[in-house]
């Protein structure tokens, strides 16, 4: 009898154990890649969450990119809504992204209190490297016309890639 006690608390705590370390995981991780997109000549990091256990209302996710021009990270600070099942999370336009080179992306997950509920890190490494796209975006405005100062009224184009980027 005394053996049969003891294997139930220990069971018991086995499962009560489990249930506080998925409690812990709110969000994880499904996809995370660099957006190059040519006719606007912008590249930015595009990050993909799945809930997996109920979000405080109120909640945000704070992602610090690391910038891959140097400097201060770039910070985005999204609200989390309840209906949603899957979170993502693009960055502002980016400047030098380099091919194969990692770059870290810190999140935590924080209630409307400010207490931290989660906290994730991950890397992204592109397959390009930023010198393919254009440095000016080849079509402007709702209609996407060409944009001019690419198309030159004389015929020829400018496609070059003017970033000034670290080595």
């Amino acid at each position: 009898m005394r053996i049969y006690l003891i294997i139930t608390a220990a069971a018991a705590s086995l499962l009560l154990s489990a249930c506080q370390r998925q409690a812990e995981n709110l969000v994880e991780v499904t996809g995370h890649l660099f957006v190059f997109n040519y006719r606007v000549a912008s590249a930015t990091y595009l990050l993909t969450l799945k809930k997996t256990g109920p979000i405080p209302d109120g909640s945000v996710i704070i992602a610090e990119f690391e910038n891959p021009q140097g400097g201060e990270p770039l910070v985005l600070n999204q609200k989390i809504y309840p209906i949603d099942d899957k979170i993502a999370l693009q960055s502002q336009n980016l400047h030098c992204v380099r091919k194969d080179r990692p770059y870290s992306v810190s999140l935590r997950l924080v209630d409307k209190d400010g207490k931290v509920l989660q906290e994730l890190k991950t890397q992204f490494r592109s397959d390009l490297d930023q010198t393919v796209l254009p440095s000016k975006p080849l079509v402007v405005g709702a209609l996407y016309d060409k944009n001019p100062e690419v198309f030159k009224p004389d015929g020829s184009v400018d496609f070059s890639n003017t970033d000034k980027c670290p080595a």
